[in-house]
């Protein structure tokens, strides 16, 4: 702990993901029931209860095959569940993967964004 009258405190982290069709990832995380809160030309503040990520105009494909986010949700089959019944893999051609226990002790899932970026959506397991 840093020891100082200085007020360090930390209050947000937020990745910068990558989008190499910049309107197909904005339509694409909305239907996925984020909130853009504000666009440019080149970002998106995109949030969700309390998460949030910034999209970006920016695409490396290298960067993108390299990038993953985590989502910590309570309930990743119900997550699943919802994600299916809007098609999203078939609106989107997307990859989902079926929801497993992991040995780490969450149960999770994958998603792919339309630009490549790995998704892994996942509730702790008791």
């Amino acid at each position: 702990m840093l020891m100082s009258s200085k007020n360090l405190a930390a209050v947000e982290i937020k990745a910068f993901v990558p989008a190499r069709d910049f309107a197909l990832s904005l339509d694409f995380y909305k239907a996925l029931g984020f909130v853009c809160g504000w666009q440019s030309d080149g970002m998106a503040y995109f949030h969700h209860d309390g998460c949030s990520f910034l999209l970006q105009n920016f695409h490396v494909q290298e960067y993108t095959e390299n990038f993953m986010m985590h989502l910590l949700v309570e309930n990743a089959d119900d997550w699943h569940r919802e994600l299916l019944e809007r098609g999203i893999s078939e609106h989107f051609k997307v990859a989902i993967s079926t929801p497993q226990d992991q040995p780490w002790g969450m149960r999770d899932f994958t998603l792919f964004d339309p630009s490549g970026v790995l998704w892994r959506i996942g509730q702790n397991l008791d």
